[in-house]
Formats: structure tokens, sequence, C-alpha cells
């Protein structure tokens, strides 16, 4: 692990402390995403096909036994890619606006700057996911409409202009705005909360392996939590994509209300969501962000391969 390090001094809320931040988001998002697109392409056709596929062993050995066991990894570059460029976004964002938001709303309660940082963040974070997103979807559920990203773009670009691209942006933040604002929120207050009762130590004061346990337990809550509440928005972004709704409106009209989940689909998303953020998607960007040690007003920067090493 020692060949693997590399010590910097970072200034907090610097330039510098953005794009690691960034960087570790995009790294951490994208490989965990990538890693998890066998459930998603099972969740995405639970949701555009129920009756076919009713269940996830039966869905798994469907899919398998009718399309090769590469159907599993269909759209995975749209996951590595697109996840991994709202990672950088999401997490970078997050830490400026939460330093911005802290500025100048000073005296306010720390759960309103987490809910205003995170909420932020994800409206640029979704706006550059959107298209990728787009893409994904039909390429998942849709095995004859493309290979990937590369002939999927301007196939979806062709047929529906920019529009096709961005139809599912608003469902997209009704899915990712809870998620987020509410991941970032219960992320931020069960670390402070496991240094302060369980460990009973500051974070500085603390070793990296245990800064990063408390991190993976903590991911994990909050992914569960945000995964829960954004369960219901998931429904209509494949609906959307797949036409099997023109709008939000009708998709309510068609499918009732979304709330109403299998309970094959929630599981899929609260395994797979929260997995992405306690193995991955928190550990190593806080491994270059709260995995620091501090010394007076600079930090200690270990580099995030350490977390493999």
């Amino acid at each position: 692990m020692e060949t693997w390090r590399r010590q910097r001094n970072i200034e907090e809320f610097s330039k510098g402390y953005y794009g690691v931040c960034a960087a570790g988001g995009m790294l951490s998002a994208g490989a965990t995403h990538l890693a998890i697109t066998p459930l998603d392409v099972l969740k995405v056709n639970m949701q555009v096909n129920p009756v076919k596929y009713n269940g996830i062993i039966s869905g798994f050995s469907t899919l398998c036994r009718e399309e090769g066991a590469s159907a599993l990894w269909r759209g995975w570059s749209g996951k590595l890619i697109g996840y991994g460029v709202q990672g950088g976004c999401k997490f970078g964002l997050y830490e400026y606006f939460k330093k911005l938001y802290g500025d100048l709303l000073v005296n306010q309660n720390k759960g309103v700057i987490f809910f205003l940082s995170a909420a932020s963040a994800q409206v640029f974070a979704d706006i550059a996911l959107c298209p990728f997103e787009a893409v994904k979807v039909r390429v998942q559920s849709q095995p004859s409409f493309a290979n990937g990203l590369a002939d999927g773009f301007p196939k979806v670009y062709s047929k529906e202009g920019f529009y096709g691209l961005y139809r599912g942006l608003l469902p997209l933040w009704g899915r990712n705005l809870p998620f987020s604002m509410f991941m970032f929120t219960t992320f931020e207050h069960s670390v402070d909360l496991m240094h302060r009762k369980v460990i009973r130590r500051k974070r500085e004061d603390c070793s990296i392996p245990q800064q990063l346990a408390v991190t993976c337990l903590a991911g994990y809550s909050a992914g569960i939590v945000g995964a829960v509440l954004s369960n219901p928005a998931d429904n209509i972004v494949s609906s959307l994509y797949n036409k099997k709704a023109a709008s939000i409106l009708q998709h309510q009209n068609v499918h009732g209300t979304t709330c109403k989940r299998r309970g094959e689909e929630r599981l899929l998303t609260i395994i797979g969501q929260p997995v992405t953020k306690a193995t991955g998607a928190w550990p190593v960007p806080d491994n270059g962000r709260v995995g620091w040690t501090r010394n007076g007003p600079k930090m200690k920067l270990w580099g995030v391969s350490v977390i493999f090493g």
C-alpha cells in the first residue's frame, strides 16, 4: 500500500480540493455503477415489462435464456461514463455549495446547508447524466435499439432530436433530488453520530481504516434512505424512455401510483444503490476528502489508490 501512497498538501475548499473530490466521485461512481449493471438491467426490464419479468430469479433466467449472459451487461458504457460524469459533478459541486451556503447562511442549521448543497449539486449532475441515461435505458430494455453509446446517441438524436436526450430530465430530478438530499444529509449526520457516540473520537484523531469503516457504514445507511425515497420516480424514467408513457401524467393514469412498487423491484434498488455508496461512491472520494490527516490549516492528502492497496 505504501508504494501507491501519494502525499500532497491541499488546502480545504481550494480549487485543488474540489478537483480531488470531483475526481474521486467520478472514479468511484463510474466503477461501482458499472459493477451493478446486471441488477440495473433486470430492474429496468421489470419496470418496462412487469408481466414477462415478474421476479428476480425468473427475470435473470429469462434474460440469460433468451439473450445470453452478455445481455446482463447491456448499457455498461452508459453506466460507467454517464454515472462517472454525474458522480464527478455531484461530489465536487456538493463540497463547493456546502462552502458557499455555509458562508451565506452562517447561523442556519447544518441540515439545511446539507439539503441545499446536495440539491444544487444534483441539479447540475443530472443535466450531465440525462443524455447517457436516455441511451442506457433504451439499450437495456430494447436489445435491437443499439449496442451502446456510440451508436445509441445518433439514433436518439436522429429520431427525437435534442428533446429525446432530455425528455426524462424532470423525473430524473424527481428521482435523484430526494435521493441526493437525504443521502448526503443522512451521511453527514451518521458520520458525526458515530464519531460522537460510538468511537468517541474526533475524525482527525482516527486512523484512515477507522475513518473509512465509518464512511462505509454511514454510506450504506444513507444509500438505503435515499433509495427508498426516490423509488417512485424511477419507474417514470424507464416508462418515458421506452414510450410506455408520453408524459408523467400519462404514466400515472396507465400504471397507477408509482409508490405501489413491486417488492422485487424495490429490493433490487435497495440492494444496488446503497452498495454503490458503501463500497465505492463514498470511500473513494472520502479518502481524498475526509480521510486525510489534519495538520493545521492544511490537509495531508493520501491518494485514492490507498483503498485498493
